[in-house]
């Protein structure tokens, strides 16, 4: 709970100073600090985070999950994205 709590104020601090042009980094770690904090709310409501989507075919299943948790691996693939493309630098030169 600490070290979530943690890293949502470094995401804060790192999203207030980004470059308005840098649109999809900020969405990027938005997604990340939502996630974050919607698992922290969980954890501080329920004592663990809660995981409602689980999907199976016959006996394999893919690790349950939750919309926190897809926010938060969507925004670390866009920002990983944005990064090795350089995409917010590209749009913050035109």
């Amino acid at each position: 709970t600490v070290l979530t709590i943690v890293i949502s104020i470094v995401l804060f601090i790192w999203l207030r100073l980004l470059h308005p042009a840098h649109l999809l980094t900020a969405l990027a770690i938005s997604l990340v600090l939502g996630g974050a904090i919607g698992n922290l709310i969980d954890r501080l409501a329920h004592g663990h985070v809660v995981d409602f989507l689980l999907f199976y075919i016959d006996p394999w299943y893919f690790p349950a999950f939750n919309i926190a948790d897809s926010a938060i691996t969507t925004g670390v693939v866009l920002l990983i994205f944005t990064e090795l493309f350089g995409l917010d630098k590209k749009r913050e030169a035109a």
